[in-house]
This record gives C-alpha cells, sequence and structure tokens, in this order.
C-alpha cells in the first residue's frame, strides 16, 4: 500500500474516531495523476446522500493539461464506493452533531486506488495550542540530546 496523498492537516484539525476504507470513482487521467501523487485532500470533505456518499472538495489537477478533456473541473464531486452497512453507519453518524467525515489519505492498494475516510470531531483551540506546545519540548529535548 503505497501513501499517495495526505491529509497533513487532518489530525491536527480534528480528532479521529473511527476510520473506513473506500474505493473513489475516478476517471483514468485522474488515477494516473493520483498516482504520481498530484492531489490534495485539504479542505476536502465527505458528504452521504441518500444512499451514496461523495467526496467534496478534493483536488486532482490534470495528468496532461493539453490532452485533458474541455469543461474538466479538478474539484469535481466524486462518488465513493462503499458496502451498504457502512453507508448507513455513516449516515447516522454524519448526522451526529459535533461529527463530520473526512477524507484522511489516497493509497494505492493492488492496481486499484482507494481513499481512507474517518469520522471526526473538531479540536478546539485549546487542544491544538497543547499540541503544539508538546511538538515543541520534543523539539527542544531533542536538540539537547542531540549536542551531547
Amino acid at each position: 500500500m503505497t501513501t499517495l496523498v495526505l491529509n497533513k492537516k487532518a489530525s491536527f484539525d480534528f480528532e479521529i474516531l473511527e476510520k473506513f476504507e473506500a474505493g473513489i470513482e475516478l476517471r483514468g487521467f485522474e488515477a494516473k495523476a493520483l498516482r504520481i501523487k498530484r492531489g490534495a485532500l485539504a479542505g476536502a470533505r465527505v458528504i452521504v446522500r441518500g444512499e451514496e456518499a461523495y467526496v467534496v472538495g478534493m483536488d486532482i489537477p490534470p495528468y496532461q493539461a493539453s490532452n485533458t478533456p474541455k469543461g474538466y473541473e479538478s474539484q469535481r464531486t466524486r462518488r465513493l464506493l462503499l458496502k451498504k452497512s457502512e453507508l448507513k453507519y455513516l449516515t447516522g453518524k454524519g448526522e451526529e452533531r459535533g461529527l463530520t467525515i473526512i477524507p484522511i489519505r489516497v493509497y494505492s492498494k493492488g492496481r486499484h486506488v482507494k481513499l481512507e475516510i474517518a469520522i471526526a470531531r473538531g479540536k478546539k483551540k485549546h487542544d491544538k495550542r497543547e499540541k503544539m506546545k508538546e511538538r515543541e519540548s520534543k523539539r527542544k529535548i531533542e536538540r539537547s540530546l542531540k549536542k551531547f
């Protein structure tokens, strides 16, 4: 499993509660672009409508700009491929107050491109500050140990 695109801000902005694996419906040139690690998950989210799930705000730039079909939208809504039981579960969790469904990473599994999604709760400002303080203290310790 090779990670192709990673949502770096997800663990900082959200407390991840549960993870799922989903297939993603792509066009050929989108899959090629992802395989060369072009894409972005920043600001993307998953919505569940009816009995289908979609990822909104995921950016996949064209593989070759000159060969891309006219009218291609790099941030188009893409359908996710999940089991019915997972969809029902996500529908219930997505409607709960304070919870959201976010994409964490895009990776290849064999010849398929998969999307890891998570049910998450947004962190408060003070939680983020604590995390930053912890990182800074770890850096100081590592620097002081490096000198010896």
